[in-house]
């Protein structure tokens, strides 16, 4: 069954950290909480398979310029059965404007019939089981299971390596090593909203060349030593 493996997750080791440090996270996520208490992805979808499927496409590619492509392609095919038979070529018509086009709509048509195949046409809640599907690594994996599944993971993509290093939270050379630790250090229960808050943030606040930290709810937690007035 699809679900069958989702409550056998391993439960992350938390890290034991300073009683200032533990104190320093904790108001951190709960300034992003109150500042957005229900967070949201930017992708637009209608089921955990469409779901996939953007997330899939968004790989070096914007959420913006995918959503302006997607519902084209899931008014025409919404089920791994609907876009198998939708067939490669109309896929890659359909998403033409999104960079690595070619490529993406083989993962995809391979994916759904991946799905059918192995998984009766339904999404898996094991990370995995999705990792097996063509075009689906492990950050893709993990924001599938967050947003369509709810469970408490965190998809560390170039916005979330950032904020991580830089307030920081969790340091890290690599997207692996940071999820690992902020699944050690983020209160368990802020957890579940992580991801969507230090995206955001990374995003809109905290951005690679010119940080805005005037308007960072953070700065005074953060310890980044080039921040900006």
């Amino acid at each position: 069954m699809a679900g069958e493996n989702s409550s056998k997750r391993a439960r992350p080791t938390r890290r034991r950290l300073p009683a200032a440090e533990a104190a320093r996270i904790e108001a951190i996520f709960a300034r992003l909480a109150e500042a957005n208490p229900e967070p949201k992805g930017e992708l637009r979808y209608t089921n955990p398979f469409t779901l996939l499927v953007a997330v899939v496409l968004s790989a070096q590619a914007t959420d913006a310029g995918v959503n302006r492509a997607t519902p084209v392609l899931f008014a025409l095919a919404d089920t791994p059965e609907k876009m198998l038979a939708l067939g490669e070529d109309r896929v890659r018509d359909a998403i033409k404007t999104i960079g690595l086009f070619r490529n993406k709509a083989k993962n995809v048509v391979a994916l759904s019939q991946l799905l059918i195949e192995r998984h009766g046409g339904e999404v898996p809640q094991d990370r995995d089981a999705l990792t097996a599907l063509p075009g689906v690594g492990r950050k893709t994996a993990n924001v599938v299971l967050n947003i369509a599944f709810h469970q408490p993971t965190i998809a560390v993509d170039t916005h979330i390596f950032r904020v991580s290093n830089r307030l920081p939270l969790a340091k890290g050379a690599t997207p692996d090593t940071v999820e690992k630790g902020l699944e050690g250090v983020v209160p368990e229960k802020y957890l579940l909203h992580a991801h969507h808050w230090l995206i955001l943030h990374g995003r809109y606040i905290c951005k690679a060349r010119k940080p805005e930290c005037g308007r960072c709810i953070l700065y005074d937690l953060c310890r980044f030593k080039q921040k900006t007035a």
